[in-house]
């Protein structure tokens, strides 16, 4: 079995070539899954990603979604250098990001960016491949009906994981889904746009310079309102940030009173991930909707 820079070194020959050269490693984040490492080598400061108890394909996702995510806007999005797999981990080297302190017109930036990558639209919700958000599978077939596919792609499929794991009774499985039908005249109609699928405030950094800069995407085209929502659910964005974004794509109004159903998937999602503790919120904004 390989160890830890036996593993670091692998990363960087598969990555960069024979004359990379590690000089240290560093653990800078850790979770239940994932671990994250500052390489130091003679090609420069590298942000190793890596896991050992997820799908093979993981990575490779979220290296794909940061692709996308730096062709369709101007805020930062780290740079990829590679991802695989080297003994039972997998792996996703990409560009360090030093960490510094926010610019004057940081939130302002964000915003204009986020509009900026809302402008990115195709004619159907979803993706041609199925992702990941966090260590959950995510589904993104296809569909020109947004109504649709949030039902059947975002929700139906954790609703049922929750269940079958006992996080959730059957009746409530039941009184969740008797609000889809007063959902069909909820959301306003917009073209598809792409996401970034799991914006909050843990998956924006300020760069060494003080921009923005966005990580850990959970792509796919959906209502842009999505990822609005999304940022709202743990406290919130500077304001300077909202305004910022309706300068350039104002939303239809009502939005507030959308933003518990938004919202609805990502709380599915720690349900799933961290246990009954997110129920609660569930139970009122279904509670609020039946």
């Amino acid at each position: 079995m390989l160890d830890l820079n036996e593993i670091y070194e692998q990363v960087l020959f598969d990555s960069l070539g024979p004359l990379a050269e590690l000089k240290s490693a560093s653990l800078i984040a850790a979770g239940s899954h994932n671990q994250g490492i500052r390489l130091d080598s003679n090609e420069g400061s590298f942000f190793l990603k890596l896991n050992f108890d997820h799908e093979k394909d993981i990575l490779y996702k979220e290296a794909e979604g940061l692709d996308l995510l730096r062709k369709s806007t101007f805020i930062k999005i780290p740079n990829v250098f590679g991802c695989g797999r080297v003994g039972d981990y997998n792996y996703l080297l990409s560009e360090f990001i030093p960490s510094g302190r926010f610019q004057l017109d940081y939130w302002e930036n964000l915003g204009l960016g986020l509009a900026h990558l809302h402008l990115t639209n195709q004619k159907e919700y979803g993706l041609e491949n199925d992702n990941y958000i966090a260590s959950l599978h995510q589904k993104n077939l296809t569909s020109d009906s947004w109504l649709d596919f949030f039902i059947e792609q975002r929700l139906e499929p954790l609703l049922g994981k929750a269940y079958f794991d006992r996080l959730i009774p059957l009746d409530f499985l039941k009184r969740f889904q008797e609000i889809y039908p007063k959902l069909e005249s909820i959301f306003p109609d917009e073209k598809p746009a792409l996401l970034h699928g799991d914006l909050w405030s843990g998956n924006v950094i300020a760069t060494s310079q003080g921009e923005p800069c966005l990580i850990d995407p959970a792509i796919y085209f959906g209502h842009r309102e999505m990822d609005l929502a999304f940022s709202r659910l743990f406290g919130g964005f500077d304001n300077r940030f909202y305004e910022s974004y309706e300068s350039i794509l104002p939303l239809e109004p009502g939005f507030e009173s959308r933003i518990g159903i938004y919202n609805l998937y990502p709380l599915l999602v720690h349900l799933n991930l961290f246990g009954v503790a997110y129920l609660p919120g569930i139970e009122k904004i279904v509670n609020r909707f039946r």
